[in-house]
C-alpha cells in the first residue's frame, strides 16, 4: 500500500524548519522562520500549543527520548528546553555566538548536541545546560550534529562540504568524507550505528560505513546510476526505524522514499507547495511528518512497511556488515538481514510482551518525572539567581544613599 496523507496543520506565519515526534506519537513539534515552535497535538479536535519566546527564527526542534521536553535552537543564537504542556514553561542559554542550526539528544536523554553558523559543534549536559566540551575543525558553518545511537560518535554536515565524524570521548575528528559537490545540509545515523547518510545542495544523497570509512551508495539527479531522480536541492532525510528505508526533503517540493535494500526509489510524493524543507520519521516507523516552505505540516502514514511479514527485511543489533556498490539493483547491507521464522509457545510470547510492555511504560513514566524535575530545577536556579541580582541592586541602592547622606 502508497503512504498516504493523513493530516496536515496549518498555523505557522513562515517556512517550516523542523519536525519531530514525539515517543508515543500523541504530539508533533515544528520550528518556523516565524520565531515559534507549534506543538501539534495527534487527538482530533485537541488544540495546539503555540510557544513564543526565541527572538528570532526558530531553526530545530527535537523532543526527547521520553518525550517530556522539546529542544529548540534559534538564529537568535540560544537553546531553549521546553516542557511540550499548555504552559509550555522553558529554559534557555545562550549556546552559540551564531544561528544554531541543529539540536540533538543522546539516547540516554542526558546529552545535548548542537551545530552552529559560528563553525562549532558543542556537547551540553541536559540537567543545567551545563557546557562539556566543543568541537571546532570545520572551515564554515555548521548545519546539523547527531549522536550515533549509541552515543560514542557525533556525526556533523557543513558548508565546507565535509561530513565529519568525531570520538566523543577523545573529542577528535577522527575522519572527513569529502565526497559532496555542495553545501551538506543535514547527516544522520543509520539506526544500526553503523553508517551514515547525508543531503546536499548537489542533488544528492550518499551514505558510508563509518567503520571502514568508505561510499557505499549515492542517489544522483543527473547521473542517476539507480534510477533515482534527485533533481533539486535536499534539504533533509530520515532513516526508518527498521534501517531499510530512507526519506528525502528537497526543494523541488517532493519527498521521496528510497528502498536501500535494493538501492531504488520507491515513492515521489507530492504535497507540499514550494520546496519541501524537513521530514522525520515517528520513533515506530508507523507515521513520517513534513513541513515546507508553503508554511504547512503534513503528517503521512507510512502504509509500505513490511516489518511483520514473516520473510521481512529487519535491522540487525550488533555485528552487522556492509557492503554495497554504485550499480542499479545494488543492495546495501547496512546491517539488514532477513527475519527467519520462529514456531514458539504464543502463550509465553504474549506474556513476556505484556511484561515488556508494561516495563517500558513504567520506564517512560520515570524518564518524563525526571524530564520535568531537571526543568523545574532549572527554573528554580533561574529565579534565584534573579532574586540574588535584585538583592545585591538593592544593597548597592542602600549603600549609595548612605554614602551620599555622609557626604
Amino acid at each position: 500500500e502508497d503512504p498516504s496523507l493523513e493530516r496536515h496543520f496549518k498555523g505557522h506565519r513562515d517556512a517550516v524548519t523542523s519536525v519531530d515526534f514525539s515517543l508515543n506519537k500523541k504530539q508533533l513539534a515544528s520550528g518556523s522562520m516565524d520565531s515559534c515552535l507549534m506543538i501539534w497535538n495527534m487527538k482530533p479536535q485537541m488544540r495546539a500549543y503555540r510557544f513564543v519566546g526565541h527572538q528570532d527564527a526558530v531553526m530545530c526542534v527535537q523532543f526527547s527520548p521520553s518525550g517530556h521536553l522539546v529542544a529548540s535552537g534559534s538564529r537568535d543564537k540560544t537553546v531553549r528546553l521546553w516542557i511540550p504542556s499548555l504552559k509550555g514553561k522553558s529554559t534557555v542559554f545562550k549556546a552559540h555566538t551564531g544561528t544554531v542550526r541543529s539540536v540533538h539528544f543522546s539516547s540516554d536523554g542526558q546529552s545535548l548536541v548542537t551545530a552552529s553558523d559560528d563553525k562549532t559543534i558543542k556537547v551540553w549536559t541536559v540537567h543545567r545546560q551545563k557546557f562539556l566540551f566543543s568541537l571546532s575543525q570545520h572551515i564554515n558553518w555548521v548545519r546539523c550534529a547527531r549522536f550515533s545511537p549509541d552515543g560514542r560518535l557525533i556525526v556533523s554536515s557543513s558548508d565546507d562540504k565535509t561530513v565529519k565524524l568525531w570520538d566523543k570521548t577523545s573529542r577528535e575528528c577522527i575522519h572527513s568524507f569529502c565526497e559532496h559537490g555542495g553545501f551538506v545540509n543535514h547527516v544522520d545515523f543509520h539506526p544500526s550505528g553503523t553508517c551514515i547518510a547525508a543531503a546536499g545542495t548537489d542533488s544528492t544523497v550518499k551514505l558510508w560505513d563509518v567503520r571502514m570509512n568508505r561510499l557505499l551508495q549515492h542517489y544522483q539527479g543527473k547521473l542517476r546510476p539507480l534510477g533515482v531522480a534527485l533533481n533539486s536541492v535536499v534539504n533533509s532525510l530520515s532513516f526508518h526505524p527498521s534501517g531499510n528505508y530512507l526519506v528525502t526533503a528537497s526543494n523541488d517540493s517532493t519527498l521521496k522514499i528510497l528502498d536501500l535494500l535494493e538501492g531504488r526509489l520507491m515513492y515521489t510524493l507530492h504535497g507540499h507547495q514550494g520546496p519541501a524543507t524537513c521530514v522525520a520519521f515517528s520513533r515506530d516507523g508507523d507515521l513520517f511528518a513534513s513541513g515546507g516552505s508553503d508554511e504547512q505540516v503534513m503528517v503521512w502514514k507510512t502504509n509500505f512497511d513490511t516489518a511483520d511479514d514473516g520473510d521481512a527485511l529487519k535491522t540487525q543489533k550488533s555485528g552487522s556488515s556492509v557492503d554495497g556498490s554504485h550499480h542499479t539493483g545494488s543492495e546495501i547491507d547496512c546491517g539488514i538481514h532477513h527475519k527467519k521464522t520462529r514456531i514458539q509457545d504464543s502463550g509465553r510470547i504474549l506474556g513476556h510482551q505484556e511484561e515488556e510492555a508494561s516495563l517500558m511504560n513504567t520506564l517512560e513514566h520515570i524518564m518524563g518525572q525526571l524530564d520535568v524535575l531537571t526543568q523545574t530545577v532549572s527554573i528554580l536556579e533561574q529565579r534565584l539567581t534573579l532574586t540574588e541580582d535584585k538583592l545585591k541592586e538593592c544593597l548597592e541602592n542602600q549603600q549609595k544613599i548612605i554614602q551620599n547622606k555622609t557626604n
